[in-house]
């Protein structure tokens, strides 16, 4: 282990997909070298005090910031912190848990970009934006099957909620190095199935993002318009935009990560082509262990740039 763990931030509104990806990036990494910390404990009230004063958790002033400022900092020292525990099933607290940090941090939750001193503590900062057709549809499955709601109880929430997210979670946007939007295709119906979502990856120019360029030319490659590279602006600045489709072939898949884990040494291990078997795994609706070759190759890009500072805070 270097002087300090690396930091990786993803942060989103409610049920756009923040544990997935963690859950992913940790089993990507290998789970006894992550920590993961959710920001979402950090809140003031409980669920009932919340309704009494009539107040989001999405709100700062729900939120104890300037403790997580202080957990964030005290991780990055490679010291351990006292985290609180929301229990989202009973909506009060859990007593707190003793966390030492591992090789890697991963922080998901709403409010992780708020400040400029938790800003500053991460190594990589993700944002995550579906749409929010999509992501009200995630919120509803997950709240109704997991969490003891009723779906007109979420579309309330949602509702009441609309505020908060539009003058506190979605600004968070523009302190992220990658913006990373699972979309459904043109033709996909309201049943869609997850895996075969496609997904935008901004690669905003915060942070040097890989050379991809000469990856998906026309030459000495067969990977079609499955996957594809673009340039647009996001918040008024140019941005790369790595575009993956959900009915992108195996082996067009392979054949991109084969490309990518061959030009990055440090990423080789982590590839599916050399064993790694976890990327891009998730668990459906009914247990099965299920695989999305967009969340796959997401996975590969945000573990390249973890390893990346890692190797980087390991020269200073």
């Amino acid at each position: 282990m270097v002087d300090r763990p690396i930091i990786l931030g993803i942060v989103g509104d409610s049920a756009a997909g923040k544990t997935t990806l963690t859950r992913g990036i940790a089993q990507v990494l290998g789970e006894d070298d992550v920590t993961v910390i959710c920001t979402d404990d950090y809140h003031r009230y409980d669920r009932q005090q919340r309704k009494e004063k009539k107040i989001s958790a999405l709100h700062p002033d729900c939120n104890y910031l300037d403790i997580i400022e202080q957990h964030l900092q005290l991780l990055r020292d490679g010291k351990p912190i006292l985290k609180p525990i929301y229990n989202h099933s009973t909506g009060k607290f859990d007593p707190p848990e003793y966390l030492e940090p591992r090789k890697f941090v991963v922080v998901e939750g709403l409010l992780g970009y708020s400040t400029q001193i938790a800003r500053d503590t991460y190594d990589v900062k993700v944002y995550l934006a579906p749409p929010e057709e999509l992501r009200a549809k995630w919120k509803i499955r997950r709240d109704t099957r997991k969490r003891g709601y009723d779906e007109a109880q979420v579309r309330d929430q949602l509702k009441q909620r609309e505020p908060d997210s539009e003058a506190f979670i979605r600004p968070q946007r523009k302190w992220s190095d990658v913006i990373v939007t699972f979309y459904p295709p043109d033709n996909g119906d309201e049943d869609q199935n997850d895996l075969l979502l496609n997904v935008n990856l901004v690669l905003r120019p915060t942070i040097p993002h890989p050379d991809l360029t000469h990856i998906l030319d026309d030459s000495g490659n067969d990977l079609g318009d499955a996957i594809r590279l673009g340039l647009t602006r996001d918040m008024g600045k140019p941005v790369d935009v790595l575009s993956i489709d959900g009915h992108a072939t195996p082996g067009q898949v392979q054949q991109l990560e084969r490309i990518l884990c061959n030009e990055i040494p440090y990423l080789g291990q982590f590839c599916s082509i050399e064993g790694n078997q976890e990327v891009g795994k998730i668990v459906g609706t009914t247990g099965e262990t299920l695989q999305s070759y967009p969340l796959a190759l997401t996975q590969l890009l945000i573990t390249y740039h973890m390893l990346k500072a890692d190797k980087m805070a390991a020269l200073l």
